[in-house]
């Protein structure tokens, strides 16, 4: 789990690529370059549990290992539902219910409910500000230049 704590590696994404994450959430949610960027503006805006998050629901989801699961299943309710947590998302109580009884028998895809609310909470609330921040619009601009140059 501790992977996902630490950027993740990726190539340089070209000049178009990065224009049309801000078009398409989902592009730029499955490309790393642009999780790696959208991360780092989550981080000013105090919310890259979120990210941190689906990443680990990701995660969870590859997992085939009984045990892995009940592990990883455990460490994301820790780090992300608890309310005792300082990482905890976003969450209504009917998603939370259901997280809770999914516990007593963990399975890779039991936190996708949940995934989903952080996944259109990111969509809907970050992605545009993400659009308009300083962090984007740099990223934009170096790989325009960086890609006009080669």
């Amino acid at each position: 789990m501790e992977s996902i704590q630490i950027l993740e590696e990726c190539q340089n994404p070209t000049s178009d690529e990065v224009l049309s994450w801000s078009q398409n959430f989902d592009k730029m949610m499955k490309a790393p370059a642009g999780r790696n960027l959208f991360r780092e503006f989550l981080r000013t805006e105090y919310s890259e549990e979120n990210l941190l998050f689906w990443l680990a629901c990701e995660d969870l989801k590859k997992e085939q290992n009984k045990k892995v699961i009940e592990e990883k299943a455990r460490m994301i309710y820790e780090d992300y539902i608890s309310i005792l947590s300082p990482k905890e998302v976003s969450l209504d109580s009917r998603v939370r219910e259901v997280i809770n009884r999914n516990l007593l028998d963990p399975n890779p895809h039991m936190y996708e409910d949940a995934q989903l609310q952080i996944y259109t909470l990111m969509h809907r609330d970050s992605f545009p500000r993400f659009l308009n921040s300083q962090i984007y619009k740099s990223f934009v601009e170096s790989t325009a230049s960086s890609t006009s140059e080669s």
